[in-house]
């Protein structure tokens, strides 16, 4: 069989397949530019942490169609050499990214190269927020901003109550960009800034030591160091010469030194701030081997400080983000960078070409995450984002222990997951873990001690105080010494306060001339004293030039106005003694009383009985005449006996009382102010007295009062005197003040009218002094203890001391009102109240069958009510008060009827059940009067005259066939 000749051309088809598929196996390379300070610490970390990344992220993904490959260039932390480094990278070597460089001087000049290249800068190290992707498009931050941790730091200010905090920073963008957001983030906290030390980055170690010197001479004693390590360690040195490395100081190292504490040689007893980076098996892993990798590229290192810190694992983690961006970009956008016609100089980008693959690599490395070395890696806007910041505590050879953490959101916490620490109070109260302090102290420092060498507060106290208002505030100097001594409630207040700050606040007492307190205010508050310690009361007006304290002591506008006897005024005295509700009350229950009475006997008691007129006067004389117990009738149903009795105790309460009470107002004096309330001081012509340089002639103009009746006085003595001679007429005043008065004149004074409440005493600080919120605090803690009741019982007494400083005390006598005797108006009126209804109840019963016989012969709801009291208004012959009085029998009974009719007939007499015509009972006594002697003429007239009685009982008119007269 012959053999097959191959086709030529099918075979140079398949060697093209071939070739053309181990060009594609090929990954593409992807040139990275690495600027960094070789001789730095930073930078040795760098050196080595970047291609081991690079070589750890290809060997987790081995099919990589994109390799990275560095090129190396050291900046030696020259700004210039960077930037030449960056040009070289982007013209020479086409360059498609740089990591780096280290500073943030660097990166800042070398941002702006790149935006201008559009080459994308990932930098792991440059934490100054002075360079941001804000300020340069092609910009990313893989590190966190310095910013971050301003917060951190002002929460442990505020947690252990440093109100003071200074801050000592390298003088280069470094620092100077950190120390706004410190100081924006310390006065939320509530702390204060006094100064700040700014250290050249250069500065040698007898300037950095003369400088400690001068801090600790002063009065701070809480400090923040955030300098590059050279200079941090030369500052730590210089202040352990200094002595502030002992107890009583506080020192907290930013996250960049943090990082580096074995290259510092930091002192034990710092607190430090670092990233939170969770502890994994990677990271163990990727430390172990970082350690041998760095002590083989720094053979000269000393292997304990060897320690990945934060910016190993920000570089380890940018450089991995820069080979993941480069796996997603497509491969014409991993070409090389070339060259294009032009010798343009360091800032002319005429000859390098430019192309949409910087914008599209830059987007590609923002938008990539993944769970890196430090968590999950994830830039925001370009910045790389923070979870949390550990809080450590330094110890011997540079180790470290953690002793909680902080959380933007959640504040410190001794655990991730906690609660937030409170304040410390004491040193046993700390949520954080216990802190070793410098010089091995566990106690809290308190951030502040008594300088050696500081400007004393100077605060103005007035000068010349009247000697009636000395308990109040006074300043004295010495003529020959020059010695000033203060004193009075208001500065013994305000020493007492001090006393409970949390560190030393050394004063001077200044005396203020003779001022209006509007005037001494605004001198505070254009610096011409750093404080006014006075008896000044807060107003809207001076607010708005002075920051006040809480006032320490509540005071009002309050009028002092002679007393005067009212006894003189005796013609209507006899109505004083009950008020005019009691009046009312009585009169009614009087009235009641007396109809219970009459509802009771009406049926059974003659007394009771008669026209209407002397019905009506029988009821209101019985009622009133009980007030002197002087009523004659003769009752005769317990039920009305019962009610009177009762009425009687009342009545016999009331007039007692009443008596005592107009006792009282004739024979007591009567003390009334003689202007009784503000309305009554408008209305007059009186003048009145306010006190010198007060506020009160301002408040009295707003209120309309008229300015010519103001007269102004200095002291009480000239109160007191124009008071009594007529002057004035009243003074109107602080209650503070009056109260001073009223402790040596309460004898023909009061205090009268409606109290309007101020703002109170409080101490001027000008705006914005950190000491307002202080000593505020203070200022309650002195109120809630009992020294301020003992200063108060100092300076102004007992606060009973006077007995007459108010209107209507003890020498008045009150009038009597209702609220008084509730009570007994309610038990004499529920009885009368329950005898009628038993009486009502009983007659109701007696007369059932004909009341049945009204409610069905009567439609008319009007005509049955008039029937029903004309049954009600006829005589009960049934009563036992018209029984015989010989027989000591009932009359009807007599004439042989038997009881059941005679029941009947009598219940029925004022009604003719028939056509006969209804007669009055006092109708009856009118037509016959040989009835009026009825009991003794029917006893002798026997069965006759009784029959007679029961006919006229039933036909009252004699009308009727069996109407006669006897």
């Amino acid at each position: 069989m012959a053999g097959h000749t191959p086709n030529p051309l099918f075979l140079l088809i398949f060697l093209g397949r071939l070739l053309l598929l181990a060009a594609q196996a090929q990954p593409v390379t992807v040139t990275v530019g690495l600027i960094f300070d070789g001789g730095s610490p930073v930078g040795k970390i760098a050196n080595t942490t970047i291609p081991m990344a690079l070589d750890d992220f290809y060997a987790a993904f081995p099919g990589s169609t994109a390799r990275v490959r560095l090129e190396h260039r050291d900046s030696r932390g020259d700004v210039v050499a960077a930037a030449s480094a960056a040009l070289e990278l982007m013209e020479g070597r086409g360059v498609r990214a740089i990591l780096g460089p280290q500073s943030s001087v660097e990166s800042a000049f070398v941002a702006d190269l790149a935006t201008r290249a559009e080459v994308p800068v990932v930098s792991f190290s440059a934490t100054s927020p002075s360079v941001s992707p804000g300020a340069g498009r092609f910009f990313a931050r893989a590190a966190l901003s310095d910013a971050v941790q301003t917060g951190a730091i002002a929460a442990l200010a505020k947690h252990f109550g440093w109100r003071r905090v200074v801050p000592v920073y390298q003088d280069d963008d470094y620092g100077a960009a950190f120390v706004p957001f410190l100081v924006d983030a310390l006065t939320d906290a509530g702390a204060e800034v006094p100064y700040r030390f700014a250290l050249p980055a250069g500065a040698s170690s007898d300037a950095v030591a003369a400088a400690m010197y001068r801090m600790e001479s002063l009065q701070t004693r809480a400090f923040v160091v955030h300098t590059r390590p050279d200079l941090a360690e030369r500052v730590l040195a210089a202040a352990e010469a200094a002595g502030m490395m002992g107890e009583g100081f506080a020192w907290v190292i930013t996250d960049g030194l943090t990082g580096l504490l074995a290259s510092i040689n930091a002192p034990p007893g710092l607190i430090g701030l670092a990233p939170y980076v969770p502890t994994t098996p990677r990271l163990r892993d990727v430390r172990r081997r970082w350690v041998r990798r760095f002590m083989r590229d720094h053979p000269g290192a000393d292997s304990e400080h060897a320690e990945m810190g934060s910016y190993a694992v920000w570089a380890y983690d940018a450089a991995w983000a820069v080979a993941s961006a480069a796996e997603h970009l497509a491969p014409g956008d991993l070409s090389p960078r070339g060259l294009v016609g032009g010798t343009g100089g360091p800032t002319d980008f005429a000859g390098l070409g430019k192309s949409s693959s910087g914008k599209k690599f830059l987007d590609a490395i923002t938008a990539t995450t993944f769970d890196g070395l430090g968590g999950k890696f994830e830039l925001v806007d370009g910045e790389l984002t923070a979870h949390a910041f550990r809080v450590l505590n330094t110890m011997d050879n540079g180790k470290e222990r953690s002793i909680g953490f902080w959380r933007k959101n959640g504040g410190l916490t001794r655990k991730l997951g906690g609660a937030p620490a409170p304040a410390v109070t004491n040193a046993s109260s700390l949520a954080l873990a216990p802190v070793i302090w410098p010089g091995e102290s566990t106690v809290v420092p308190r951030g502040w001690v008594l300088p050696t060498s500081a400007r004393r507060l100077r605060v103005a106290v007035p000068g010349n105080v009247s000697s009636g208002f000395r308990p109040i505030v006074h300043l004295d100097v010495d003529p020959v010494t020059n010695w000033t001594t203060a004193g009075g409630f208001v500065v013994e207040v305000f020493e007492a306060a001090v006393r409970l700050l949390p560190y030393a606040l050394p004063v001077e007492y200044v005396k203020a001339e003779s001022m209006p307190y509007d005037m001494l205010v605004k001198k505070v508050g254009d610096g011409t004293f750093d404080a006014a310690v006075a008896d000044i009361t807060i107003t809207a007006a001076r607010s708005s030039h002075v920051d006040f304290t809480l006032p320490f002591m509540a005071s009002s506008i309050a009028m002092v106005a002679p007393l005067r006897d009212d006894r003189g005024e005796r013609t209507w005295v006899f109505l004083k003694p009950l008020r005019y509700d009691l009046w009312l009350a009585s009169a009614a229950f009087f009235l009641f009383t007396g109809f219970a009475v009459w509802f009771v006997e009406h049926r059974g008691n003659d007394e009771f009985r008669g026209p209407p007129s002397n019905q009506v006067g029988a009821l209101l004389y019985f009622g009133f005449s009980t007030l002197v117990f002087a009523h004659r009738e003769n009752l005769r149903n317990n039920l009305s006996r019962f009610a009177v009795v009762v009425w009687c105790f009342v009545v016999l309460i009331l007039q007692s009382s009443y008596t005592a009470s107009l006792t009282s107002m004739l024979t007591v004096p009567q003390l009334e102010p003689s202007i009784a309330d503000y309305a009554a001081l408008w209305r007059g012509a009186e003048r009145v007295g306010i006190m010198n340089n007060s506020f009160m002639r301002g408040a009295m103009d707003r209120s309309g009062f008229p300015p010519s009746r103001l007269v102004p006085y200095r002291a009480p003595q000239s109160f007191h005197e124009a008071l009594l001679n007529g002057t004035i007429g009243a003074v109107v005043d602080e209650t503070p003040y009056l109260r001073i008065f009223l402790k040596s004149y309460c004898d023909r004074f009061a205090v009268t009218g409606q109290l309007n409440k101020t703002g109170g005493f409080g101490f001027a600080f000008p705006k914005g002094s950190p000491y307002v919120a202080d000593l505020s605090c203070a200022i309650l803690a002195l109120t809630e203890s009992e020294e301020m009741n003992l200063i108060e019982r100092k300076w102004f007494g007992e606060s009973d001391g006077c007995a007459a400083t108010q209107a209507g005390g003890p020498f008045t006598a009150d009038s009597l009102s209702f609220g008084s005797f509730w009570g007994l108006f309610l038990i004499t009126g529920a009885t009368s109240l329950l005898c009628c209804a038993i009486h009502l109840a009983t007659f109701v019963a007696a007369n059932r069958r004909d009341i049945r016989l009204l409610l069905t012969s009567h439609p008319s709801w009007k005509g049955t009510l008039r029937r029903f009291a004309k049954l009600y208004d006829g005589k009960d012959l049934s009563a036992h008060t018209f029984r015989s009085k010989v027989t000591g029998r009932n009359d009807a009974a007599a004439a042989g009827a038997s009881p059941s009719a005679v029941h009947h007939d009598a219940a029925a007499s004022p009604i003719s059940l028939s056509n006969h015509t209804y007669m009055s009972d006092w109708s009856l006594q009118t037509s016959s009067p040989a009835m009026a002697g009825c009991e003794i003429e029917l006893a002798g007239a026997g069965g006759q005259a009784e029959e007679a009685a029961t006919d006229e009982a039933r036909d009252p008119n004699g009308s009727g066939e069996n109407g006669r007269d006897n």
